[in-house]
Formats: structure tokens, sequence, C-alpha cells
């Protein structure tokens, strides 16, 4: 007998991420037309497109996200969708926020137009533009703010600033992310 399954229930297949509704909003409106889902708040608009098999409806203030069959990919785009659209929704509402901080002797960053100017060590200044929808800002000289709508650009624009100089694992100097704990080695 399955340890899990309780008095003849079966487990159940359905993805709990997935099935869960996602709750919209006072201000947000959401559009489903020909297989592409767009959601429309106070911030901004975003699109996503949906994978066959994989249906959006609104239902009672709700998003739900449906799949049509329990095979293995249907039920990985069941929940992975669903994050999505949570996350879509959150954007347009919200904003997300990445924050990275220099950390090195005269490593400092400035504003320049949109984009930033990092001193990271090397012989020369590195220039960073924001990638479309996300902005870039400079809190005094060693913190850079990454925000936007979209969660994915967010993150993706924030990784391209820590990777131009990541953390030294023997001295800490570098960029990181705020809540990023850097564990040195000892030296020789």
């Amino acid at each position: 007998m399955n340890c899990c399954a309780t008095s003849g229930e079966a487990k159940s297949d359905m993805s709990r991420v997935g099935r869960k509704p996602i709750p919209l909003p006072q201000g947000v409106t959401v559009q489903v037309e020909s297989g592409v889902v767009t959601v429309q708040g106070p911030k901004g608009t975003l699109s996503q497109p949906l994978s066959s098999g994989i249906t959006v409806e609104v239902e009672d203030g709700q998003l739900v996200v449906i799949r049509e069959s329990d095979t293995k990919e249907h039920r990985a785009l069941h929940g992975l969708i669903r994050t999505l659209l949570a996350n879509m929704v959150t954007g347009v509402t919200e904003e997300f926020r990445k924050t990275l901080d220099i950390v090195g002797v005269g490593y400092r960053a400035q504003e320049a137009g949109a984009g930033v100017v990092l001193q990271l060590g090397f012989s020369h200044p590195v220039e960073m533009q924001p990638i479309e929808g996300t902005i870039l800002t400079v809190e005094g000289n060693n913190r850079v703010h990454v925000s936007g709508i979209d969660k994915q650009r967010v993150g993706e624009m924030a990784a391209r600033i820590r990777r131009k100089r990541p953390p030294n694992a023997y001295t800490g100097k570098g960029v990181r992310y705020l809540d990023e704990r850097v564990k040195l080695k000892p030296g020789k």
C-alpha cells in the first residue's frame, strides 16, 4: 500500500502550483486571445504566449490555468505558466527590484544617462546600458538598483552587471547581490 494514500484515495497527479488560482488585484485586466495572455495594470502591460495544451480562464476575479491532459509535458508546463502569469500580475502592480552592492577599494558606480558607469578595478570604466523594460539607479556610490515590471528582464540585467566582476573568493571584492553571502576561502 502506498504510504501517501489514505482511506482508499489515489495520489493526485495535479500540480499543486498549477491548480492554485491567481487573484487579480484592483485595476488589473487580463485578455486571452489566440494563445497569448496580456496582463495590463497601473505600471504597464506584459504578454505571455501559451503552450499548446494549456488554457487560461478568468473566473470570479481570478486567473485559472487549465491543462488538457496529464502528460509529463503538460504537467510541467502547468506550474510554469501559472508562475509566469503570477509574476506578470505582481509586476504590473508592484514592480520587481534587485539590488547590487559593489565592494572594493576604488570600486564605485555612477549614473550616466539611462545607464551606469562602473569602476571595477579594470584599466577602463565599464558602461552598462539597461535592457528594454528595466531602469538602473545608483544609491550612494556603491549600490545599484535594477527595477522593472518583467521579473526575467530585471534578473537578467542584474546578472549582466554582476558578471562584469563577480565576488573574489579570497578578498570578497566585486559585484554581489544585496542578500548574497560570499564565503571567503582562507589564504595561504
